[in-house]
C-alpha cells in the first residue's frame, strides 16, 4: 500500500498516542472525521498497523531483568529453524527473537523477575530444545534509550 503525507502524519501521530480520537487525529492531520477514519481502517486492514497495545513498565510489574541471548545452532537447516522459530514464539519471557547473519544464529531479548527465573528459563526451556550449539547471555544493565515508535518521516 502506497502511503503518502498524511497517512506518515497519521501514523506519527498514533504511535505517539494510540488513545487519540478520530476527531481529534482528524483536526491534527487536517482531515474531516470519516475520511480520517477511512484512513486508518485501510492502515489496520492492510496490515500497516498491526494493533494497538498499552506500553508497561516493565519494573513496575516485576520483570526488572532484562537478558539478550545469542543462540548458536548446530546446523543452519531448515528443520532447526523451524523448530527454533515454533518453541521461541510460545515463550512468553522472550519479547524480540532476530534471525541473525554473522557467528550467531538468533538474539533474543528476555525479561525475567531476577536470576532465579532465568535460570529456570534456560534450563526448562532453552536447553531442552533440540539442536542449540550454544547460548551467550548479556545482562542489561540500565535501559538508556528504548521506544517503539519508528522514525516515519
Amino acid at each position: 500500500m502506497p502511503l503518502d503525507a498524511i497517512d506518515h502524519k497519521i501514523l506519527r501521530l498514533l504511535q505517539e498516542d494510540g488513545r487519540i480520537t478520530v476527531q481529534a487525529l482528524a483536526e491534527r492531520v487536517g482531515l474531516s472525521h470519516s475520511p480520517c477514519l477511512r484512513r486508518v481502517r485501510q492502515l489496520e486492514e492492510s496490515g500497516v498497523i498491526r494493533g494497538y497495545v498499552a506500553v508497561v513498565e516493565q519494573k513496575e510489574v516485576g520483570l526488572p531483568v532484562s537478558v539478550f541471548i545469542s543462540i548458536k545452532l548446530e546446523r543452519q537447516v531448515e528443520e532447526y529453524l523451524d523448530r527454533f522459530d515454533t518453541a521461541i514464539v510460545q515463550w512468553p519471557e522472550v519479547l524480540e527473537c532476530y534471525l541473525m547473519t554473522g557467528t550467531r544464529d538468533y538474539l533474543l531479548r528476555v525479561v525475567c523477575a531476577d536470576l532465579a527465573a532465568y535460570e529456570r528459563f534456560i534450563k526448562d526451556k532453552l536447553t531442552r530444545l533440540d539442536g542449540i550449539a550454544s547460548i551467550e547471555s548479556s545482562f542489561a544493565l540500565a535501559q538508556v534509550k528504548y521506544t517503539n515508535v519508528l522514525p516515519i518521516k
